[in-house]
């Protein structure tokens, strides 16, 4: 029993030694310098609150929040809804499915550089020659508008992981007794009746898991925003990773984005621990 114990510990320690370097260590480290002055280069001087206080006071990060918690509610909603769609429509009878899953994965498999270019350049090209050619005012400056801006930043979020969270939905779309299905069709059940009785309690784990990943992806989403928007147009489509590297990089204050990133910690922390303590209790009343 020792022995295994040992072996047990032995494996495990590569991994437990790459977290405490790579994750643990660096944490405890933000979190003391959130507590000082240090900008980088000089010598740190602890201050105590000083920097929390003066975030309250930032209205950059406040509206930087704000539109990041906007931005992951509208995502987490479309990219849930795509995914389960798609996941229902390659688990179906029809005979394509297959390069279909194929198609709809790829674009999980693109850089969020690339991506925010490939769409950068649909919407600031393909939409204005379209808008150009119909007529159609709003298809034009896409990326130059407060308001399409923020949905330009969630068509390229959904577009991207709509095919990642397909999968997860396939893997407890196929575990559905087909029997169980047939024999609700049987009784006279319509598509939505035995959707909403049957398949839909049977995959409620599915959601938790989904939910889980959309929620901690949108809310610290930075490479598709830099090139996308780059914060654009006037800051009005900056996430709080954006603003927290401006922060310590182009205003080298590395304390003060510190702080920002541990009440961003937080924050995403208790919501995604709350959504899968909420979606659990869920899982066990269905």
């Amino acid at each position: 029993m020792k022995s295994k114990d040992f072996s047990f510990w032995l494996f495990l320690s590569p991994a437990m030694i790459g977290l405490g370097l790579v994750v643990l260590i660096p944490l405890l480290y933000g979190f003391y310098y959130s507590f000082t002055d240090w900008d980088g280069v000089n010598q740190t001087e602890f201050i105590g609150m000083r920097n929390y206080i003066n975030i309250l006071s930032d209205q950059d990060f406040l509206y930087s929040l704000w539109f990041t918690f906007k931005f992951s509610i509208v995502s987490v909603i479309v990219i849930n809804v795509m995914g389960l769609g798609l996941a229902m429509l390659v688990t179906s009878y029809i005979k394509s499915k297959n390069i279909l899953r194929t198609i709809f994965f790829m674009p999980n498999l693109i850089g969020g550089l690339i991506l925010g270019f490939i769409w950068q350049f649909v919407f600031t090209k393909v939409f204005d020659a379209v808008g150009r050619m119909t007529g159609i005012g709003w298809l034009q400056g896409w990326l130059s508008d407060t308001q399409t801006g923020f949905w330009g930043m969630v068509i390229l979020m959904s577009w991207q992981m709509a095919g990642y969270i397909m999968i997860i939905y396939i893997a407890y779309l196929e575990n559905v007794p087909k029997d169980l299905l047939e024999a609700a069709e049987i009784d006279g059940a319509n598509a939505i009746q035995r959707f909403r009785n049957i398949t839909f309690p049977l995959v409620a784990p599915a959601f938790t898991v989904s939910l889980f990943l959309t929620l901690s992806n949108a809310f610290k989403i930075y490479d598709q925003n830099l090139s996308l928007t780059n914060g654009g147009p006037f800051n009005s489509t900056t996430m709080v990773s954006m603003d927290i590297v401006d922060t310590a990089f182009k205003m080298n204050q590395m304390a003060s984005a510190q702080a920002k990133a541990v009440i961003f910690f937080m924050i995403v922390a208790i919501i995604s621990l709350t959504q899968v303590y909420i979606n659990k209790k869920r899982e066990v009343e269905m």
